[in-house]
């Protein structure tokens, strides 16, 4: 893997630009917050068009260096802040996010632009329409601007793929941005848009985020309705926010949230109810702390030495902390069984079709869903069951949990996955983010927010601090990230590129 493999700038992706830009960059615009942005579009402070300008000359200025960018589509980009511009000079009421600049995951199909999951199968695949969450953002007046680079069919926590090659971490270009949501979570370190979809199976909101020194929130299953999916039903992957602050995800939440008659499992709570102040006053709240989920994920002391002093920011703001882990036995089981499932229904057509075009790992997951029995499924489906029942009980006695997001700080990107993590042998690209995944299992919000930068390297690696509510508690994990995260101002760090 090599710095630009599958770049536009190297000749791999698809720029659609109008020529170079000049002018400088105003990184004013550029690290300015999504609800400022938008407040200042809506008082006529900065037309659309500025903000989009602004954006789009920090991608050519950077992106060369991270490739986070995979498809740029510029003109029709700046036609479309024309457009809200001259709405909004025009009395038309303007959206949440009018004006606002977005490239979305290259999993999520939006019309018009290619939408490439990352594979050869997909190089030239321009959807029609707009998927639930593409058509939601755009509704609320954001303009497309691009899409965001992933993993092949977002399989695995590491951003690289055939077509446009390796996403970077702005941090230390030598070290992997994470993923599937890498190539969203890079770009939003780096100013090139202030706010981000992405979805989430195993931590591919997490764990980029974490690795980026962004926030991301893996909702609750229905929080985000998803539509259209082979598996209407599934609570495994869902899609959510990411953003440079958690009050900009909840922003992005208020937008993405709410009722759907498409999706089978989607919540009746309105978007609405994330759009307010997230100011609430933490003391009080009983809060566990797992360094390492009660001894059973391994965590590199990197990663340990950069939490432990984050937790203690909890008792500073009043909350009483100790250390205390739910029983998540079976956990492990159950989302790898249906991990394996999904990726069985979604895309066996296609690794029959043409199994030459699937990295092996991903083909191993597929044909391990096609061997599963019935009684598999099963025995699954009770444990998933007993596993909510605990967690349920566990948070009676708790307010959230706390524990590491990434097991291990980002890793050298030349690498699929690390092969070990403190001394443990990691024998699969799944394991070494046991410590998102089994949260996925439980069904529990949770978010990632920048916590720290280890020591080691010029200026450290972003490490993330994972908490975890209650069943359906999205706005009160939101709450109690914001009031962390404006205790420490861990958020306001930028890379050194951008």
């Amino acid at each position: 893997m090599t710095a630009g493999a599958g770049h536009p700038a190297a000749g791999g992706g698809h720029w659609e630009v109008p020529g170079r830009r000049g002018g400088h960059v105003s990184e004013e615009i550029c690290f300015a917050s999504a609800r400022e942005l938008a407040r200042r579009i809506r008082a006529r402070e900065l037309s659309a068009r500025e903000v989009v300008q602004a954006h789009l000359d920090q991608i050519e200025r950077v992106d060369p260096q991270v490739n986070a960018i995979v498809t740029l589509v510029a003109e029709r980009a700046m036609e479309q802040a024309r457009d809200a511009d001259e709405r909004l000079a025009a009395g038309a009421p303007p959206g949440p996010l009018h004006g606002l600049p977005v490239a979305h995951k290259d999993t999520h199909a939006t019309a018009g632009v290619r939408t490439t999951s990352g594979s050869p199968i997909f190089a030239d695949h321009v959807p029609d329409r707009d998927e639930l969450v593409v058509e939601r953002i755009r509704a609320a007046g954001a303009i497309t601007i691009g899409k965001t680079n992933v993993p092949e069919f977002a399989a695995g926590s590491h951003t690289f793929n055939p077509l446009f090659g390796l996403t970077r971490n702005p941090y230390d270009l030598s070290r992997s941005a994470g993923g599937s949501s890498g190539g969203a979570a890079a770009a939003l370190a780096c100013g090139m848009h202030p706010l981000a979809d992405g979805s989430d199976m195993g931590g591919s909101l997490r764990n980029p985020a974490s690795f980026c020194n962004v926030v991301g929130f893996r909702p609750s299953p229905g929080r985000v309705p998803s539509w259209p999916v082979p598996a209407g039903w599934s609570t495994m992957s869902v899609q959510g926010p990411m953003a440079r602050d958690v009050a900009d995800a909840a922003l992005l939440l208020s937008v993405l949230a709410g009722p759907d008659p498409r999706s089978p499992i989607a919540l009746d709570t309105p978007g609405s109810a994330f759009a307010g102040p997230l100011d609430r006053d933490p003391a009080g709240l009983r809060v566990a702390w797992s360094p390492d989920l009660g001894g059973t994920v391994p965590v590199d002391p990197a990663v340990t030495a950069v939490l432990e002093p984050a937790v203690k920011v909890f008792e500073e703001l009043g909350c009483a902390v100790e250390e205390a882990c739910p029983d998540l036995s079976g956990a492990d089981e159950v989302f790898r069984t249906l991990r394996a499932w999904h990726w069985d229904i979604a895309l066996r057509p296609l690794l029959d079709e043409r199994p030459g075009d699937f990295k092996p790992s991903l083909a191993a997951n597929i044909e391990a869903g096609r061997s599963l029995t019935g009684a598999d499924l099963g025995r699954a489906e009770i444990l998933h069951t007993a596993l909510f029942h605990r967690v349920r009980e566990f948070f009676e006695r708790y307010d959230a949990l706390l524990l590491p997001v990434s097991q291990v700080p980002p890793f050298d990107a030349d690498l699929e996955y690390p092969d070990e993590v403190a001394g443990r042998a990691m024998p699969d690209y799944l394991e070494w983010m046991r410590s998102c995944f089994l949260v996925s299992a439980t069904g529990c919000p949770a978010l990632s927010v920048p916590a720290g930068f280890t020591s080691a390297g010029p200026g450290g690696l972003p490490v993330g601090l994972q908490i975890v509510g209650p069943h359906r508690a999205d706005l009160d994990v939101l709450r109690l990230g914001h009031a962390f995260e404006q205790a420490t101002g861990h958020a306001e760090r930028r890379p050194p590129l951008a």
